[in-house]
């Protein structure tokens, strides 16, 4: 069956595009000067961040256990942030998916996340290359019961991409979540677009990269690529989209 659209008016649904465009606008034009990078990438400790958790994270004790265990990783950083990924998994909820590309695994927070609101028949399609991060969550997976739900792929994403299209698997999932190599992301982009049905969502993660999109080094291939998807997505008709200040940055990219 095809994924209900979002229900909301008409112009509620135009009304926050436009103002996405105006604020990213603002932002390339010079316009409008973003606070510090700082503010939304480096307050693990500040009293703000704390209240944001305090009074809104509300998070399940195997997923608990598992950032709290990946926290001691000497990556541990790499991890996506406790918040962002509580508001991929209500998004994914929001829209009722039932199937899920992550891109870019680590020990799999946000994957339990998202699996633990699918439905028992729902699936996340989980790419990475390193199964000995993965090793970490996977028995807080079976712990919280929704092993049976995430489909691990060890091999480059493109390649598991590649694979679902050419199954006849294009326009049958519903969301996507990218937050792997940096350089590859537009490529990641493109074929999430092909997967991904009208009204879905693809969630692009570290769309700052720690403010270095402001002004990319020429010698900084993550920068460069980021900052070039930024600009593309600002004017690819194909998608609404939010630019939202959460975590080190990520873009909602709706499909039209």
């Amino acid at each position: 069956a095809e994924m209900p659209l979002i229900s909301v008016p008409k112009e509620v649904a135009v009304g926050t595009a436009m103002l996405g465009v105006a604020f990213a606008t603002g932002v390339l034009a010079g316009k409008r000067r973003l606070p510090s990078p700082a503010i939304f990438t480096e307050t693990k400790n500040s009293p703000l961040r704390q209240y944001i958790l305090d009074h809104s994270l509300r998070e399940h004790p195997i997923l608990k256990k598992l950032r709290l265990l990946t926290a001691e990783h000497p990556w541990g950083r790499m991890m996506v942030s406790c918040e962002q990924a509580q508001l991929m998994a209500n998004l994914v909820k929001l829209i009722k998916a039932k199937k899920v590309i992550e891109i870019g695994v680590f020990t799999g927070y946000n994957a339990l996340n998202m699996a633990l609101v699918l439905p028992d028949n729902g699936q996340v399609i989980a790419c990475d290359i390193n199964e000995d991060y993965a090793k970490i969550g996977r028995p807080l997976w079976k712990e919280a019961g929704v092993e049976h739900k995430i489909d691990l792929r060890i091999k480059p994403a493109i390649q598991t991409l590649d694979e679902l299209l050419a199954n006849g698997e294009a326009e049958t999932f519903d969301f996507a979540f990218i937050d792997a190599d940096k350089e590859n992301y537009n490529e990641y982009y493109e074929k999430c677009l092909h997967l991904i049905k009208k009204g879905g969502i693809i969630a692009i993660d570290n769309v700052f990269w720690n403010g270095k999109v402001l002004k990319p080094r020429k010698d900084d291939l993550a920068a460069q690529s980021i900052h070039h998807l930024n600009e593309k997505l600002l004017r690819d008709a194909r998608v609404n989209i939010s630019m939202l200040p959460v975590g080190d940055g990520v873009t909602l990219a709706f499909k039209l």
